[in-house]
């Protein structure tokens, strides 16, 4: 069955509570090899951080296009599954600038 995008949602959300203030990208796997990925961006982040722009990085190593939602929580797919590290490092670096 997998991790639908509601499960990534509800994870992003949960990290969000945790973090108080962060940025946070999960990457989910399905049993076929496909990923989906969702990041979220506490409020007082997102003048500096958009989820969207930082999905879309991920989504690109996952070979996924686009990606959509808002500034505070975006989520995106792509059928690279076994390039989930590095997606998330791609987005980790575009927070370090």
């Amino acid at each position: 069955t997998g991790i639908t995008p509601k499960d990534l949602r509800g994870m992003v959300d949960d990290g969000k509570q945790q973090l108080g203030s962060g940025v946070v990208a999960v990457v989910g796997v399905t049993e076929d090899g496909k990923a989906g990925i969702a990041v979220g961006v506490t409020e007082d982040l997102t003048e500096r951080f958009n989820a969207v722009d930082l999905v879309r990085v991920g989504a690109a190593v996952l070979g996924g296009k686009g990606g959509g939602g808002r500034p505070d929580m975006a989520q995106a797919g792509g059928p690279d599954g076994d390039k989930a590290a590095e997606a998330l490092a791609a987005i980790k670096a575009a927070l370090a600038g």
